[in-house]
C-alpha cells in the first residue's frame, strides 16, 4: 500500500521512512505542507498519510481540512504526527478531520499497530463502497442485460428532454419489441431465451452511438433515446440498421436462433413534449408495426396512422 510522509524534519522523516519500508509500504515523501497537499489531491493519491502537525506552507491540520472538504470517492486515512499532547490540541486535530495521531518521538510498535488499524478501516470502507456500487447497479440496471432499467431510462429521458428543449434539438424515443419471443422460450427454454436477450442487448449497444441510451423495460421490450436527430430520415436509417442487425442468426449453446423485431418511434417536439407522452406514442407506433406484419418500423402520427417502413 502507498503511504505519504509529510515531515520537514529530516531525521524524523528518515526514521519514519525506514520503518514503513520495512513494513512493506511504498513511501511517498513531502517535505512541506504545500507539496503534501498537491500529492493528496492528485489522481493516484495515497490512501494513507502521516502528516506532521507543524510544517512550512501548510500545517497538518490545514491539510486535513482541505482533504475533508473535497468530494471524493476514495477515503484518505490521516494520522497526525505531533509533539502536542494537550487534550485541546488533539480535539482540534480530530475536528479538522484527522483519524488518528502519533506523538513525537514515535514508537515503532505503536506506529505499526496504528497502521494496521488504519488498513482494517480502509478495507471496510472499500467493501462498503463496493456494496453501495452493487446496490446502485441493481437499482438502476437490468441484471440480465446490464442495460439501464425503467427507472434509469426515465431519469435520462427527462434530462435529455431538458437539453433538447434548451438547445432546440429534435429527440427520438424508440420502442423495440422482439417478435415471437415467447416461441423462443417455449422451443428452447428460458435459459436460451435469457441468453438471446443478452446478445440482443450487446448487438444494440454495438450498433448505436455511445451517446444513445438503450434500456430494457422488461420481458423482451427495449427502449432507446436518440439526440441530435436531423430528420425523420435519420431515424428511418437507424431503425432499418437495427432490424437488419437483429435478423442475423444468433448462435446460442449450439442452437442457431433467428428472430426479428418491431419498432415504434416518436419525435420531440413534433409528437409530444413530455417523457410519458413520447414513450406512450412510441409504444403505439410499435404495435402498429406488429399489425403491419412485424420486422418493420413505424413512426407515430397524431391521427393514429403510422407511416409504413
Amino acid at each position: 500500500m502507498k503511504i505519504l510522509i509529510a515531515e520537514d524534519d529530516r531525521i524524523s522523516r528518515r526514521l519514519l521512512e525506514a520503518s514503513l519500508i520495512k513494513q512493506g509500504y511504498e513511501v511517498v515523501i513531502a517535505t512541506n505542507g504545500l507539496d503534501a497537499w498537491e500529492i493528496l489531491r492528485g489522481l493516484d493519491a495515497p490512501r494513507l498519510a502521516i502528516l506532521d502537525w507543524m510544517m512550512p506552507g501548510m500545517d497538518g491540520v490545514q491539510i486535513c481540512r482541505q482533504v475533508r472538504a473535497r468530494v471524493q470517492e476514495q477515503y484518505t486515512y490521516i494520522i497526525l504526527l505531533t509533539a502536542k499532547n494537550r487534550k485541546q490540541d488533539l480535539i482540534e486535530g480530530f475536528d479538522a478531520g484527522a483519524d488518528d495521531y502519533i506523538t513525537k518521538p514515535f514508537d515503532g510498535q505503536e506506529l505499526k499497530a496504528r497502521l494496521h488499524s488504519a488498513e482494517r478501516i480502509l478495507d471496510l470502507q472499500e467493501r462498503l463502497f463496493a456494496a453501495q456500487e452493487s446496490l446502485m447497479m441493481q437499482a438502476t440496471h437490468d441484471l440480465l442485460t446490464k442495460l439501464p432499467n425503467r427507472l434509469l431510462f426515465s431519469e435520462r429521458l427527462v434530462h435529455k428532454l431538458y437539453e433538447a428543449h434548451r438547445y432546440r434539438q429534435v429527440l427520438a424515443v424508440m420502442f423495440l419489441d422482439l417478435d415471437h419471443f415467447k416461441e423462443i422460450n417455449d422451443t428452447y427454454g428460458h435459459d436460451i431465451g435469457d441468453a438471446l436477450l443478452g446478445d440482443v442487448a450487446m448487438r444494440l449497444t454495438k450498433t448505436l452511438r455511445e451517446v444513445d441510451t438503450i434500456a430494457r423495460m422488461g420481458g423482451d421490450e427495449f427502449t432507446l433515446i436518440f439526440t441530435g436527430v436531423e430528420s425523420i430520415h435519420d431515424m428511418a436509417v437507424i431503425s432499418r440498421r437495427i432490424l437488419d442487425e437483429l435478423t442475423k442468426p444468433f448462435e446460442l449453446s449450439s442452437h442457431e436462433v433467428q428472430i426479428s423485431a418491431s419498432i415504434g418511434c416518436a419525435l420531440y417536439p413534433m409528437d409530444g413534449t413530455d417523457a410519458d407522452s413520447l414513450l406512450k406514442f412510441a409504444d403505439t407506433a410499435m404495435y402498429r408495426a406488429k399489425e403491419k406484419g412485424r420486422n418493420c418500423y413505424q413512426f407515430y402520427s397524431g391521427n393514429e396512422e403510422a407511416e409504413a417502413a
